[in-house]
Formats: C-alpha cells, sequence, structure tokens
C-alpha cells in the first residue's frame, strides 16, 4: 500500500496515543514515524512492532534512569527508542558539550533516529547515531545512510551511540509517499481502536438512528 506522509503520521499519532503513550510522546512517535517513513524505511513496521513489545509497560520502566549518567540505561534493561530518543533531542547542548551520548539495550534503534534530527537542527550541526553494523547522520533534513538491511532491522542494539558533530556522506533526500506493510497498518489500526469512547446508552440516544427505541 502506498499512504502519504499526512496519513501515515495521522495514523501512527492515534495509535501510539491507544497505546498508552502521553499526547506529546505519540505526537513525537507520529512525526518519527513519518520522518522514517519519507526515507525509505519501513516505519509504520517499527513502530507496530514496538507498540507490540511495550504494550501495558509502564513508561518508567524503559525509560532512562538519569540523562546525567555516562551510559544511559533502563530499569527493564530494554529501552524505548521512543523515550530515549525525545530525552536525546532534550540533551542536545549536553551532547555537543560531551561529544557523544552511549545508551544500552535500546528496543528498535532505528526509532531513535528521527529524534536526532531534532537534536541537529537546534545544534546547526550533523548528529550520528551508531550500532552494530550501523551509521546514520542527519543535519534534520538529509540523511546518510551506512548500514546493512539487517543493522537497520535490528530488535536490540546492546549499545547506541550518539554523537555531535558528525560528518554528512552520502545524502539521501526525503520523499512525499511511502509504500506502507498493509500487516503493520492493521496492528495501528488496532491500536488506534483504543482511543474511541466505547457506546453508551446516552451516547447512542444522542447519536444517530433510532436508539433504543424500535420504532418498525
Amino acid at each position: 500500500m502506498s499512504h502519504s506522509l499526512n496519513e501515515i503520521e495521522a495514523m501512527s499519532k492515534r495509535a501510539a496515543r491507544g497505546a498508552g503513550l502521553s499526547w506529546g510522546l505519540a505526537e513525537e512517535a507520529a512525526k518519527g514515524t513519518r520522518w522514517l517513513s519519507s526515507f525509505g524505511f519501513p516505519g509504520t513496521e517499527l513502530l507496530a512492532e514496538l507498540l507490540n513489545l511495550n504494550d501495558r509497560i509502564p513508561a518508567i520502566d524503559v525509560s532512562p534512569v538519569s540523562l546525567r549518567a555516562e551510559v544511559w540505561h533502563a530499569p527493564a534493561r530494554r529501552m524505548s527508542p521512543l523515550i530515549a530518543g525525545a530525552s536525546l533531542s532534550d540533551c542536545a547542548a549536553r551532547l555537543l558539550e560531551r561529544g557523544k551520548i552511549t545508551m544500552e539495550n535500546v528496543s528498535l534503534p532505528l526509532l531513535a533516529v528521527p529524534f536526532m534530527g531534532g537534536a541537529a537542527l537546534r545544534l546547526g550541526l550533523p548528529v550520528a547515531a551508531e550500532w552494530e553494523g550501523a551509521r546514520l547522520a542527519t543535519d534534520g533534513k538529509r540523511l546518510c545512510v551506512q548500514a546493512s538491511p539487517e543493522a537497520l532491522r535490528l530488535r536490540q542494539a546492546p549499545t547506541l551511540v550518539f554523537s555531535a558533530p558528525a560528518e554528512m556522506t552520502g545524502q539521501q533526500e526525503p520523499l512525499l509517499r511511502a509504500k506502507v506493510c498493509e500487516d503493520s497498518w492493521s496492528q495501528l489500526e488496532k491500536f488506534a481502536h483504543r482511543t474511541f469512547a466505547p457506546a453508551t446508552e446516552e451516547s447512542r440516544l444522542k447519536g444517530a438512528g433510532a436508539g433504543v427505541s424500535d420504532n418498525d
């Protein structure tokens, strides 16, 4: 299937919210999924996989314990790339000061990459992300990729390192539409459905139709 980036962002936002993410993080997840999709990556597949992986798990369990630590890690020994990425963007100045920020056991690390685009725009300098078999760099608008397909779909990165400033080599430009896996779209729809309020007798009476009466 082919979807516009606007459609992908809207569906991702509803799905992320349905999976229990805060509205703010759901918006960031949607923007990130859109960003990845615009560069030809399976953004919706990665998001659907992450939402299933962390479904019903408290956010604090997959969040960095401390942003001041030399190495970031999460209590569950599995860090959400969305929370880690959003934290990285907030710590852009610290990234430049240190030169790098290292994280441990990050799930689906490619989902953290869009957030370094935000950090790059804040710093006015390219930022890079590296894990086993992959190195990506962005200035916030363009993307450089040196990675194997297997590394890009890695389920969990033992070590994920962000660094700045970074060198941009072999740049890709974003597209306006993206191909989407039907199965991942269906999974996102299921999560999005959770945002719909269940029907009640009062809502049915206020809605169209005969309500609870039968006029036939």
